[in-house]
């Protein structure tokens, strides 16, 4: 089968029409109507407005360099353009672009979260321990999922049709194994589990999965145990995996971190290498990114 796909239309992040300007400071679309509306609500930055070209810049550039008090920071969920929930141990902490602490939320989690995510309406979600993924609204935490009996919730990925993407495990060691359950409310949608030849999807083994959703409905995951990124579609059908190879880096490929952009493109962290693997929306490798002190 082909893995040809049409690019979709680009869309504003603040509305459904089409991208037209690029917040290069924010890294947000916008339509021409929504230009005024995203610098009003952030009066406090400068922003860099430029045509939405869509395409790769030659030269990354550094936008901001956010600190943070954690020792160990475990992850991030960005809530919308300037904010992100950042964790570390069992306190989630969201803060602004210049590192201003703006809110922070202690869980019961015996260390720390397994994962956040952020729900459309900019709820912030997690991942405990005893089955149960939570929300949190109005300070107070709620049980927003339970996943099935024996399966412990792992990484996360709130998608835009407001579904959630949930990492379970069951087993120890290099024995366990890991799937992916697409939750609409507390209803499983879907069991993404194996190919169409009845093989796992994913490698059996400690290490969680990270997950994006692509815009064109993709499901991105770093699978740490098979130092691979396996990219599936919407109805669970592996569309290709990537290994690192065309990169030509030094180090074995190590995927951690993974998003996609409003291109639809990949971008994956690579532990062991200290850069960003870039890929298309098909799993073609379009650079690496080592040249901004990561």
């Amino acid at each position: 089968t082909s893995t040809s796909w049409a690019q979709d239309v680009i869309t504003c992040d603040l509305c459904d029409k089409p991208t037209q300007q690029f917040c290069n400071s924010c890294q947000v679309n916008l339509c021409e109507i929504c230009v005024k509306k995203h610098r009003d609500e952030f009066k406090s930055l400068i922003h860099e407005i430029v045509p939405f070209l869509g395409e790769l810049m030659d030269k990354v550039r550094v936008i901001a360099t956010i600190p943070s008090t954690y020792s160990s920071l475990w992850g991030l969920a960005c809530v919308g353009e300037a904010e992100a929930w950042i964790y570390g141990r069992n306190k989630i902490t969201r803060i602004d672009i210049h590192g201003a602490v703006k809110d922070t939320f202690t869980t019961t989690c015996p260390n720390c979260p397994k994962s956040i995510s952020v729900t459309r309406g900019r709820e912030l979600v997690y991942s405990d321990v005893n089955r149960k993924v939570n929300i949190v609204r109005h300070g107070k935490s709620e049980r927003l999922i339970t996943t099935p009996r024996g399966w412990t919730p792992g990484g996360l990925c709130c998608t835009r049709s407001k579904d959630v993407l949930v990492h379970v495990y069951t087993g120890s060691g290099r024995q366990t194994k890991n799937k992916m359950i697409r939750y609409q409310g507390q209803n499983i949608k879907q069991d993404i589990n194996n190919d169409g030849q009845g093989n796992p999807i994913f490698q059996e083994g400690y290490f969680f999965l990270f997950i994006s959703e692509n815009n064109n409905g993709d499901v991105c995951v770093s699978d740490l145990n098979a130092n691979t990124v396996v990219v599936v579609d919407k109805t669970g059908r592996v569309r290709f995996r990537y290994d690192g190879t065309p990169a030509r880096r030094e180090n074995s490929f190590n995927p951690r971190g993974i998003v996609t952009d409003a291109l639809n493109r990949i971008i994956v962290a690579d532990y062991n290498n200290d850069c960003l693997h870039i890929l298309d929306q098909n799993g073609q490798f379009l650079r690496c990114v080592d040249d901004c002190g990561l």
